[in-house]
């Protein structure tokens, strides 16, 4: 792992205001062993980011969200205030930023992504109403309602 993604992480880490508050009451080791926690977790997140193919981070009025199968992370600040999907956007994760999109009830009628597991096959998901669709279908449907995306992973198609 890159030096500067653990610079970022334990910095981010050692400004929460709990943390903080331990080591201003003199207790420095527990704080220190939660960032450490806090560390690890967001190192697995972003490790899943990359292994994962459906992987991506999608950003709207009502915060950012990093999907990772059935795993989400989310804040409701902007991805500029979110370290962990800032640093996965970064590393090449597909990021949909949905705030231009202005049809609200079009994007919210839209399929859900499918779930890939690791092993690449699809997760039949019993539960949930719905369909889904694969990450690529997706993003051509919210791009086609005004949404920008970074980190493409569909094909460039030469003109």
């Amino acid at each position: 792992m890159q030096t500067g993604i653990l610079r970022v992480l334990r910095a981010t880490a050692a400004s929460w205001w709990r943390h903080k508050e331990l080591r201003r009451t003199g207790q420095t080791r527990q704080a220190k062993r939660l960032e450490r926690e806090t560390v690890l977790r967001d190192l697995g997140y972003i490790r899943q980011a990359a292994t994962l193919p459906n992987a991506h981070v999608i950003c709207g009025e009502g915060g950012t969200f990093l999907h990772l199968g059935w795993t989400t992370v989310s804040s409701f600040a902007p991805i500029k205030r979110f370290p962990v999907a800032t640093l996965v956007v970064a590393r090449g994760t597909p990021f949909i930023d949905i705030r231009p999109v202005i049809d609200v009830i079009a994007f919210a009628n839209l399929p859900r992504v499918t779930r890939v597991t690791r092993d690449g096959s699809v997760d039949p998901d019993p539960c949930g109403p719905g369909t889904s669709v694969s990450l690529t279908t997706y993003i051509e449907m919210v791009e086609g309602l005004g949404a920008r995306i970074t980190n493409n992973p569909r094909p460039r198609q030469s003109a």
